[in-house]
C-alpha cells in the first residue's frame, strides 16, 4: 500500500513535500552541524537502497578493503545488489517492489531459484522472470513461491509497459515471451541511479570512518 510507484516521482503524488524536516517546528531548526550533515547523507544514500544499518555497514567494510576510491566501490556494490539490478532493469517499478520479486522466488539467476535480493552480481550474470513449473533442477530446490504463478509474469510485462525507463548502460534486456536481463559490464560511479548521483559519498565516507 505503501509502496512508491511511477506517481510519486511525478506532480500528482499525494505525499506533501516540503524543504524543512519533519514536524510543526521544522522550519525553524537552526543549521546542521557538521556530524548532522555527514549523518543525514548516510541516511540518504541507505534509505534509497533499502538498506539496514547492519547490510550498510558490510558494505562499507568490503569498500574499505579496496585499493580503489572507497566511496566509488560503496556506491557500485548497492548497484549491483540484486533488487537494485531487477529494478533497473524495469521488472518492478521501485526496489521495494523487486525486493518483494526476489524474496518471494520469481527471480532466477542464471537459471537458478534466487530469495536473496542482497546478491552482488557480477559480470555476465542474466535474470530472468520464473516462469510456471519451472524449478532449480541443478540443486533439487523447490522454493516455496518459486514455481511460478502466470501471474508473476504478467506483472513484470505490465511494469515494463506502464513504467519504460532509460536502461543504464551496464544492464542489456532482451524482450520476449519470459523478460531477461543480464550484466554486460560491472558498474562504475556514472552509472548510479540518476536520482542519487548528486551523493556526497566522501561526506560518507568520512562519517563511517569518525
Amino acid at each position: 500500500m505503501y509502496l512508491k510507484g511511477s506517481r510519486c516521482d511525478s506532480n500528482k503524488c499525494a505525499i506533501e513535500r516540503r524543504n524543512a524536516a519533519p514536524g510543526m517546528h521544522g522550519y525553524r531548526r537552526g543549521k546542521l552541524s557538521e556530524y548532522g550533515v555527514r549523518l543525514r547523507e548516510k541516511q540518504r544514500l541507505k534509505r534509497f537502497y533499502g538498506l539496514f544499518e547492519r547490510q550498510f555497514r558490510r558494505y562499507f567494510e568490503i569498500a574499505s578493503r579496496s585499493k580503489q576510491n572507497t566511496g566509488e566501490v560503496l556506491l557500485v556494490l548497492m548497484e549491483r545488489r540484486l533488487d537494485n539490478v531487477v529494478h533497473r532493469l524495469g521488472f518492478a517499478p521501485n526496489r521495494a517492489s523487486a525486493r518483494q520479486l526476489v524474496t518471494h522466488g520469481h527471480v532466477f539467476v542464471n537459471n537458478r531459484a534466487c530469495n536473496i535480493p542482497s546478491l552482488l552480481l557480477k559480470v555476465g550474470d542474466t535474470i530472468t522472470v520464473a516462469r510456471q513449473g519451472e524449478k532449480d533442477k541443478e540443486r533439487r530446490i523447490v522454493l516455496k513461491d518459486a514455481t511460478a504463478r502466470p501471474r508473476s509474469l504478467t506483472l513484470v510485462k505490465l511494469y515494463m509497459t506502464e513504467n519504460p525507463q532509460p536502461m543504464p548502460d551496464f544492464l542489456e534486456r532482451v524482450e520476449g515471451e519470459t523478460p531477461e536481463g543480464r550484466v554486460t559490464r560491472m558498474p562504475t560511479r556514472g552509472d548510479v541511479d540518476p536520482r542519487i548521483q548528486e551523493i556526497r559519498e566522501q561526506l560518507i565516507i568520512e562519517f563511517c570512518s569518525r
